[in-house]
């Protein structure tokens, strides 16, 4: 007696516990460029069967329903949202947004291994070498490489992606690199690595790479930044209801526990 129930409550405390830890990263995110908020998904856990539903009754007729008591609830897993975020407008030549589906494809290290991962914030700046960079704590190089020349002056990324330059004492553009895009049959199953950047996996399935604002591909803005979706009020209501589920929950521990305590102080 109260036993199922405290381990029934205790189980909601972790899993809540768990929720606010991801509407707590979703906050703190507010203002990352490319950040997409996470969801937390929950499952009951197993349950115990008293009486089976469907059993005939003493008139040989199913019974309509059985006893069936849950042992409390778990967290399934995380599911980001890459749903499109709000967009700024900096004029920077080097910030650029993605308008639809796809992910910039950058080189970093994760593990010690060079890797290709993904990302969808945009600002970018250039290094001392030219090349074209996430401006990120690692400066990961766009993949593939787009190296703008020194004597540059001006630099124009077509929607399409074509990245074009302006050569000091020209009056033409010149074409010196193209940004290409990736996409995933399920990007909910990217592998978050930090520095707004995801890796593809089994779940995400491989990469489909393509040219911006072709065959399904989003399209490029210079000049802007696709900031968070993270919606505050969204995720204030969402710690207000997790912390109320959490008082309730520790409510059902100590009524559990107050259970017990009168049947161990029971005298024949």
């Amino acid at each position: 007696m109260g036993v199922t129930a405290l381990h029934s409550a205790a189980s909601g405390m972790r899993a809540l516990d768990e929720k606010l830890n991801v509407v707590a990263n979703n906050l703190s995110n507010i203002n990352t460029v490319g950040f997409k908020r996470s969801r937390v998904n929950f499952e009951d856990l197993l349950y115990q069967v008293k009486r089976e539903p469907g059993i005939p009754n003493l008139d040989d007729e199913p019974i309509p329903h059985g006893i069936q008591v849950g042992t409390g609830v778990k967290v399934s897993g995380t599911q980001i949202n890459f749903s499109q975020g709000s967009v700024d407008t900096t004029g920077k030549p080097y910030d650029l947004q993605i308008e639809g589906q796809g992910f910039f494809q950058v080189r970093t290290v994760h593990d010690g291994t060079e890797v290709i991962a993904y990302s969808r914030a945009g600002n970018f700046v250039r290094n001392p070498e030219g090349n074209i960079v996430l401006a990120n704590s690692d400066g990961a190089i766009l993949d593939p490489p787009v190296n703008v020349p020194a004597e540059a002056t001006e630099i124009v990324v077509g929607r399409n992606g074509e990245v074009r330059a302006r050569l000091a004492g020209s009056n033409t553009l010149t074409t010196v690199g193209q940004i290409e895009l990736a996409r995933f049959v399920n990007p909910e199953g990217l592998k978050q690595i930090g520095r707004n950047l995801y890796i593809a996996n089994d779940a995400s399935g491989a990469s489909v790479t393509g040219t911006p604002n072709q065959d399904g591909m989003g399209a490029i803005n210079q000049g802007q930044l696709e900031m968070s979706n993270v919606d505050p009020v969204r995720e204030l209501i969402d710690l207000i209801q997790s912390q109320r589920a959490f008082e309730l929950n520790s409510q059902s521990i100590k009524s559990a526990d107050e259970s017990l305590e009168v049947v161990t102080t029971l005298r024949r």
